[in-house]
């Protein structure tokens, strides 16, 4: 069963090389702490941009920042061509950003398929009224969203967990689950907090294959934040390096892995 996508992915016929985000001198501090210093970039239709550094480097912050989590003290962040004042995450939700988290954040009570169901929440648009009564308009609409849901199972290749609740799955599935919650939101600009991490070599090839996949079939544009260099150089159309909270080297994969300060303060390659 094919999944059904926003019409503002790549069956638009978008190309690449329009600016979807830009980044621009954001600085973050926590008291006395800066996060993110005065660290620019841009986010690029149809790609995959990664955002790379040791621990601590902040970029989780980066994401905090980009879907509304955090505000920056200082910088813009601009979003389809809107510079955004202070927006809060279920406005940046509604705008077509959807977020995954480093520590998987699902209802474990829930079945796989009622928390993928979660993420139509802001697709539904029938009143409170109706849905209270479960009726009419209301089990329509609920209809339309399972058959949306069971085309995320059946893309995510998870049919057999789907009435199973999450907190019984094991850790990858988890990911997989969450994954599949951020695109019942249909989004634009999908950001992935460490897909991978906990993950085991199968997992993680899994894991790749439908990141890429709805990357190039869906047009899904994706920042993603990773650790494992392989996956990173595999996946990344351009990576952003950060460190301490500042950028210290923005390319493809292939110029980032050779820069030099790069080399020094994440790789640890000698030389």
């Amino acid at each position: 069963m094919m999944l059904h996508v926003s019409p503002t992915a790549a069956t638009t016929g978008i190309a690449k090389g329009e600016v979807l985000l830009n980044v621009e001198n954001v600085s973050l501090r926590f008291g006395g702490v800066k996060a993110i210093s005065d660290v620019s970039f841009d986010i690029v239709k149809g790609e995959v941009r990664a955002i790379i550094g040791p621990n601590g480097a902040g970029k989780t912050s980066m994401l905090n920042c980009i879907n509304g989590f955090y505000f920056p003290q200082e910088g813009h962040i601009t979003y389809k061509g809107v510079r955004r004042q202070k927006v809060r995450p279920h406005e940046a939700a509604s705008s077509g950003i959807a977020r995954t988290f480093q520590n998987v954040a699902l209802f474990k009570g829930m079945t796989t398929l009622d928390n993928i169901m979660t993420g139509r929440t802001l697709k539904m648009n029938v009143g409170l009224f109706w849905q209270l009564l479960r009726h009419g308009p209301a089990m329509r609409e609920e209809i339309e969203h399972r058959r949306k849901v069971e085309d995320i199972i059946d893309f995510l290749e998870i049919q057999a967990i789907r009435k199973i609740p999450v907190g019984k799955l094991p850790y990858g599935l988890q990911k997989r689950v969450e994954l599949g919650r951020a695109l019942a939101m249909e989004p634009e600009l999908l950001l992935l907090d460490e897909p991978m991490a906990g993950m085991n070599l199968e997992e993680k090839e899994d894991m790749c294959r439908f990141i890429l996949d709805v990357n190039q079939t869906f047009g899904t544009t994706i920042a993603l934040i990773e650790h494992d260099m392989g996956v990173v150089m595999d996946l990344s159309d351009r990576v952003v390096v950060l460190e301490y909270g500042r950028k210290i080297a923005d390319g493809t994969p292939d110029v980032v892995k050779a820069d030099q300060k790069v080399i020094d303060a994440y790789l640890g390659v000698a030389h």
